[in-house]
């Protein structure tokens, strides 16, 4: 009997679903992936600052919660108790990062999170980077629509290059609506910039006056050719050349987009299906190029904000099925082989990757 019982409860320990943090679990985007870290047959374990929030989000999916608060490194150690990994959906990311990072750090478990602040994702590169003793650590920033979908684009794109030129990812959004938390994170990156703009050229970040412009982008049909905002600098030009030899990574954007961006009267996201997903669509489309040689891989699908839940929800159960492809701190086309992870993501996703022989280098590529 006692053997017997023995035998059930490591067979019942080996077949549980791993346990996976989601702090901000109630917010807007973590709500998403919660439900394809479920997919997925992991364990979603709710926390974040609410406990009100935690309590109904709790009861709804009957999952266990667990209130914390960045500020109290107890509470947030004590959060992680028992869980594979940590996934940060809380921003500002200026303020969250930094705490759930080093209690991940100190439980020893794998860390990923959905920032699109420029600013607070280069803090993680560096903050990892320069601390000793983290052989084996699994840090994953920007595991988003913006910096993780672009940089897998990008990196599939690349190929056997060695180095490029220019990476150029262009937004090709019908719409955007903006959650509080965008709001917010928008402003924190404008105030630790000071006001300035941020673009990466020549190999470096470089800050200084605004210098976009309005132009147009060749989108695959049927979106086609759109009106643009060139130097639309998003969590890409930090992800990209973290592992990619290339001089200069530009954004673009859809002025319409931005104009909704901007305006406070733009309401947040509604949605429209079962999903919780908006009306929204988009293209995301990345050429890499190199003298006169061309590479192209798009991406499309329906409301950033949804697609982020997979785009995560994929990375965590990778890292913790050991299908990586380095560990320290890494962006999503250097952890992951990025044409899998892409294909993985059909049921939310479709993408397609090119290469062509310009007549001649583009204008902005030149020297």
């Amino acid at each position: 009997m006692q053997s017997d019982a023995v035998t059930r409860s490591a067979s019942d320990a080996v077949s549980a679903p791993a346990k996976v943090l989601v702090y901000g679990a109630y917010g807007h985007t973590g709500r998403f992936v919660v439900t394809e870290l479920l997919r997925r047959g992991l364990l979603p374990v709710l926390s974040g600052r609410n406990g009100s929030a935690l309590e109904v989000m709790a009861a709804e999916l009957g999952l266990d919660a667990r209130r914390a608060d960045v500020t109290d490194a107890e509470a947030i150690d004590e959060a992680m108790r028992d869980v594979a990994a940590v996934v940060n959906c809380a921003g500002p990311f200026a303020h969250t990062t930094g705490p759930l990072l080093d209690a991940a750090h100190r439980r020893r478990i794998p860390y990923v999170d959905v920032a699109a602040e420029i600013e607070a994702n280069e803090d993680t590169f560096t903050r990892i980077r320069e601390r000793a003793g983290d052989e084996g650590e699994i840090v994953v920033p920007a595991m988003a629509f913006f910096g993780g979908l672009g940089d897998l684009l990008a990196t599939a794109a690349m190929g056997d290059w060695a180095d490029a030129d220019a990476v150029h990812v262009a937004y090709g959004l019908s719409s955007w609506h903006p959650t509080p938390g965008t709001r917010a994170a928008g402003t924190v990156s404008r105030e630790r910039r000071d006001g300035r703009h941020v673009t990466f050229r020549d190999g470096r970040l470089q800050y200084g006056e605004d210098e976009s412009q309005d132009t147009t982008w060749p989108f695959p049909e049927p979106l086609g050719v759109r009106p643009v905002r060139s130097k639309f600098s998003m969590a890409d030009i930090v992800t990209i050349p973290k592992h990619l030899r290339v001089r200069d990574v530009d954004c673009y954007m859809t002025v319409e987009a931005v104009a909704e961006l901007s305006s406070a009267a733009t309401p947040a996201p509604v949605p429209v299906d079962d999903d919780g997903r908006s009306e929204q669509t988009f293209v995301v489309d990345v050429v890499v190029r190199r003298g006169a040689e061309q590479r192209r891989a798009s991406a499309s699908g329906q409301d950033i904000y949804a697609i982020t839940g997979p785009l995560a929800a994929e990375a965590v159960d990778r890292i913790l099925s050991g299908r990586t492809r380095t560990t320290g701190v890494a962006s999503a086309g250097a952890m992951f082989d990025p044409a899998s992870f892409l294909d993985a993501l059909h049921g939310e996703l479709s993408w397609t990757i090119e290469s062509r022989r310009l007549a001649e280098p583009p204008r902005s590529d030149r020297s």
